[in-house]
Parts: structure tokens; sequence; C-alpha cells
């Protein structure tokens, strides 16, 4: 057939399979991929105009809901004045104003903002930024701590920091050594912490964590109280503390920062995701004046020699802007009424045949079936499938089923998504279909 005699759904699909390569996607067997053409509040909609619910903020980004116009039009002004431009050696106004709204918002003492594109390479900077601090100060510690289950993206130093399994067997022999620190939600992390500082504390240059909650992992949720033990025992020792709040920031746990919550300053603070709403891509990465002050010399080796060709690009500065912007009284609301909504959904699955534990912490809930545990497990594609059938979108970690929507979703709306699982938790499944989705996360 001739591209010109398809319909367009068609001819997306006919390029897709030629020419694309999807993210976690295994081609051999993967379903076709749902064209969609649109997208508002917590919904997406197919090219055959099929509505599904984004239950899963599309990868955890969308925050006020998907193309907001105080977002779309921030974007549209900017892109009219100044669209890109070198960030060495020059500025421009919605790189500085981002960066002193940031500094309004965070834990008091992260007071410097260095721009990348996403949470992966705003992981990369932290750790750089973390070893070569210490380098340049003439005492140079090389050893990074991080806590087992951890995700922490798919750059080698990210993927070197999180948790050793399918994402990463294959590069194994390049990775640097990193300590590993038990679970919090499992293991005594700080006994096994005290023991690392006393054994190598003088190589010790950083620990990282996700606080409160490890994302991929299997949304394992974990204490405040060890949050700031770790704290105490990495500032006591001379260690930086890093947040990765690429996925906890913005909201996420209830406060604008997992960090607050905690009431905990890191020495260095990883965002992306949510950064712009969920809208373009941007990392970046906070550091204390101290950090920054090891750099600042002379001697041009003691540069940070970091970058990337579109650092701190203006229109993406811009939607971060109005993004954050929204976040008022309102968006609190709206947090807040998830939070309760959730946890409504989740204690009514507490018990019930075929569901092995629930966990929440703000507006994230989660829900570990009984099965086989780990990644590859096939009753997160079983489930992924029915529920895109059903016009809900979720991508489950392995086992664990999660909902971490959009904030403008309705109390009725995460019914639906919760209709669904318990449908699933009873025997249905999905019929065979034409299209399949994203059911490969």
């Amino acid at each position: 057939m001739h591209p010109d005699d398809m319909t367009a759904a068609e001819r997306v699909l006919l390029h897709d399979a030629a020419h694309v390569w999807h993210p976690y996607t295994q081609h051999h067997d993967a379903p076709l991929p749902v064209p969609v053409v649109r997208a508002s509040g917590s919904w997406l909609y197919a090219v055959d105009g099929r509505p599904i619910l984004d239950a899963i903020s599309s990868w955890w980004v969308t925050t006020h809901g998907h193309c907001r116009p105080e977002i779309t039009e921030a974007i549209a002004t900017q892109a009219a004045q100044l669209d890109q431009v070198i960030f060495a050696g020059f500025t421009h106004e919605p790189a500085a104003q981002l960066a002193a709204a940031l500094v309004g918002h965070l834990p008091r003492g992260l007071s410097r903002i260095f721009y990348s594109d996403n949470g992966s390479t705003a992981v990369e900077v932290a750790l750089k930024l973390s070893l070569q601090s210490f380098a340049n100060r003439g005492t140079p510690r090389r050893l990074v701590a991080a806590l087992e289950h951890a995700y922490h993206g798919d750059t080698f130093g990210a993927m070197a920091a999180g948790a050793r399994g399918v994402f990463t067997h294959m590069y194994e022999p390049l990775l640097f050594e990193v300590a590993r620190l038990p679970d919090p939600s499992e293991g005594d992390t700080l006994a096994a912490l005290d023991a690392l500082i006393d054994a190598r504390g003088a190589e010790l240059a950083a620990v990282i964590v996700e606080p409160l909650v490890l994302g991929a992992g299997g949304m394992r949720t974990w204490d405040e109280s060890v949050l700031r033990g770790i704290r105490a025992r990495t500032a006591a020792a001379g260690v930086h503390l890093i947040a990765d709040e690429v996925m906890t920031g913005f909201g996420r746990t209830g406060p604008l920062f997992a960090c607050e919550r905690a009431e905990v300053r890191p020495d260095l603070l990883c965002m992306s995701k949510g950064l712009t709403g969920g809208v373009l891509p941007l990392g970046a990465t906070a550091a204390t004046e101290a950090i920054f002050d090891a750099f600042r010399s002379g001697d041009r080796t003691k540069t940070f020699f970091h970058g990337h060709s579109y650092t701190a690009n203006p229109i993406a500065c811009a939607a971060a802007l109005a993004s954050l912007d929204l976040f008022d009284e309102q968006s609190e609301d709206d947090r807040i009424r998830l939070e309760v909504a959730q946890a409504r959904q989740l204690d009514a699955l507490r018990g019930v045949p075929g569901v092995r534990a629930v966990r929440q912490i703000g507006t994230m809930g989660a829900v570990e079936l009984a099965a086989p545990a780990g990644y590859l497990s096939d009753v997160g594609r079983e489930l992924a499938a029915y529920a895109l059938q059903e016009g809900v979108l979720i991508r489950p970690l392995g086992p664990v089923a999660y909902c971490l929507p959009p904030y403008c979703t309705t109390d009725e709306e995460i019914a639906q998504v919760y209709d669904v699982l318990q449908r699933f938790l009873e025997g249905a499944r999905a019929t065979p279909l034409t299209t399949g989705g994203p059911i490969d996360d």
C-alpha cells in the first residue's frame, strides 16, 4: 500500500516500525506503539480518538497536567525572542531568573545551580562535582556509596551508582566501584554507613540517595529518620550527601522537595522530570557555596570541564519558570486531595488476594502484586496490556503497579485506575489487539 493511501495511524506506524528505536523496548516481540496526537489535563488522545488516562505522568514528568496554557504560552513567547545561545560566556534572563527562583525554593544553603538536560546528566554532574571538589582541595576521595535497589539513570556514572541488575549487567566491567548500603525499607542503613565510615571514611566522597522513595527499584518508601541519620553521619565525616530528587522533586512526596519533608539539606540536589512541568527536557544540579568555592581558583585546571550544547536552553528555562509559578495554594490543595484519594483506594486493597503490599508517599501510590519478583516479571506486562485496553496508561515495575498522576487528576480518574487494577486482580486480561502499547518499561 502506498503511504498516500494509508490512514494517519498507519503512516505513523509504518515509519516507526522501519526507523524508530524505542527506549526500554524489546522490538522482537513488542506490540505496536500507540500513536498519540494530542494531550490535555490527565489525558492522552490516540490518533483514532481513543482517550487514555495518563496515570504515570508520562514517565513521572507531567506535574500540573498536559498542555497547561501558562507553560505553552511562556514557551511560545520565549521562542519568538531567544531560542538558543551558548551558555559558556553568555547568560540570559530565563536561566538567571530560574536559578534565583529555584534557590528560593530549595533547602537553605543550596545556592548554585548547574544546568544540564535530563536526570541522568544531573546525577553525573553531582558525582563529578563531589569528586573533583575534593581533588581541587588537595584531599582526593574517590569512593561513592549508594543504596541497594537504587536507580539514578542510564549514563555510566548514574549506572554505577544504581543497583546492579538487568539494566546494568552488560556494562559492569566498566562501572566504577560503589559501596552499597542496605535499602532502608528492609535493612539497617545507618549501621552499615557507620561501619563504612569507620573503615573507609577517608576515601568516601559522597553518599547518593533517592530521598524517601526508591523509584525504579519498586517504589520502596523509607523513613525520614533514616534520611536525617544519613545527613548527620555524612556531615560529621565531611562526606557529601547527594539527593537525587529527579523523581521526588516538585511536589511528589508532598512538599516541593522530599528533603524538606525530612528537614534535611543535602550538599548536592539533582532535578529534572517535573522541572519544566513535563513539557521540555531540562536538568539542574544544586550545590552549596562551599562546593562552588572549591572550583573558584586562579588555576584553570580546577575548572569544572562539563557542559552540554543545550545547557540552560532559554525556552526550557522559560517553561520551568512558568511551571514553578504554578506551585501555588491551588497546587498544594490538589496534591493533598490526590494524597487522600490514593490513600482511600490503597486502603481498600489491603489484604485483598493477590496483593502482597501497598505503599504510599505523597501523591504516589504503589501496589505490589503477589507474583514473581524482578523487573522482567510477566505480570507487569500483562497488567499494563490490560490497563491500556481499558484506557489507562500504567507501566508496572515488574510486580509493582503504581499510580503517579498529574496533580490535576480527579478523584473519579484515580478511582478508574484502581478499578482497572481490581478487575485485573479478579482475573481480567487483555484480549488480542492490533495495536498494543508501552508495556516494556
